[in-house]
């Protein structure tokens, strides 16, 4: 198999076609500021903002706080000693990464996020997100149609400090509420990690091993669940869902492992984000209508995944 950096990397450059040349004069520094690198989707997400950064003539410069917003608070310091001229920012926390992004602001450089809100509006220039609501709807009526309307059933959720982890859950909940004989006998924080994810369902088979299905916040975690479901031996009986478009994760719904995956367009909305800093940087504008800016998501089975053609990216 490609080594997925190495896939990740190579298919980054191939979403930025539509991108403008390079433009080779110096504009200055552009901060880039992550989650966690080793997960794949961080990863493309950090890459395509620096390769956008980078054909519009800027330098980049790609760091992670994963999910630490100490680690955070230091690399926006970084950044004002840097002098950087705005910063992509995937906030370590909805609420604890407000002060980080308002000392960047009095430091006089405009902050753009992307993929977490913040929990405070009009501090961010730009917050684009997926729509992480239609993505979990879209989601759980797959599920739901693969696993069927009853029976036991468990839930991997994202770290708690993420504003997407309970907007997926809520989303999953409004549809799976619809069917009262789905009965859900456990749900565990896996934090978006893999291993969490193989150790919490260890533990979940364990109390509840009747059960049907798992449907997961993420796509690592749900990697994590097949893999503690494969050494069970019950893989077979039970229906995995996910939640991202992660090449490993389409890889498995090939496969036959994973019976869906939600693509989350980060490709595209990374890209976005350094393309309205450099307009707000020449303009004074972002040029958007809204400071809020949702991204629908797409749902990847068997019957699709052929068109996957680059990382977190389906062709039409």
């Amino acid at each position: 198999m490609l080594n997925s950096k190495r896939f990740l990397l190579i298919a980054a450059t191939a979403v930025l076609t539509t991108l403008s040349s390079p433009v080779w004069a110096n504009q200055g520094l552009m901060t880039i500021i992550v989650n966690d690198p080793s997960n794949p989707y961080w990863y493309t997400e950090g890459q395509v903002a620096k390769s956008a950064a980078e054909k519009l003539g800027y330098q980049a410069l790609v760091s992670a706080h994963k999910g630490d917003t100490n680690t955070e608070s230091q690399l926006i310091d970084t950044a004002i000693t840097n002098k950087s001229k705005a910063i992509i920012l995937d906030p370590a926390n909805a609420d604890g990464s407000v002060g980080s992004v308002k000392k960047a602001i009095a430091a006089g450089i405009p902050v753009f996020v992307i993929n977490a809100e913040l929990n405070q509006s009009g501090l961010a220039k730009s917050q684009l997100v997926s729509n992480n609501a239609q993505g979990a709807a879209l989601g759980a009526m797959e599920w739901v149609k693969a696993t069927g309307d009853s029976g036991k059933y468990v839930e991997l959720l994202g770290s708690p400090s993420d504003n997407n982890a309970a907007t997926r859950a809520n989303g999953y909940a409004t549809v799976l509420s619809q069917y009262p004989d789905l009965d859900k006998v456990g749900k565990e924080v896996a934090n978006w990690d893999r291993t969490q994810g193989y150790n919490k369902m260890q533990s979940m088979l364990q109390a509840h091993p009747d059960i049907k299905g798992v449907i997961s916040g993420n796509d690592e975690m749900a990697l994590g669940a097949i893999a503690a479901l494969k050494e069970a031996g019950k893989l077979k009986q039970v229906t995995v869902g996910a939640f991202d478009g992660s090449p490993d994760a389409v890889d498995a719904v090939k496969a036959g492992e994973l019976t869906y995956t939600v693509l989350q367009p980060v490709a595209v909305f990374s890209a976005k984000a350094v393309e309205q800093a450099d307009h707000f940087l020449k303009t004074g504008k972002t040029g958007a209508s809204s400071e809020k800016q949702l991204f629908d998501c797409v749902l990847i089975t068997k019957d699709n995944a052929a068109k996957y053609t680059s990382p977190f990216v389906l062709s039409k």
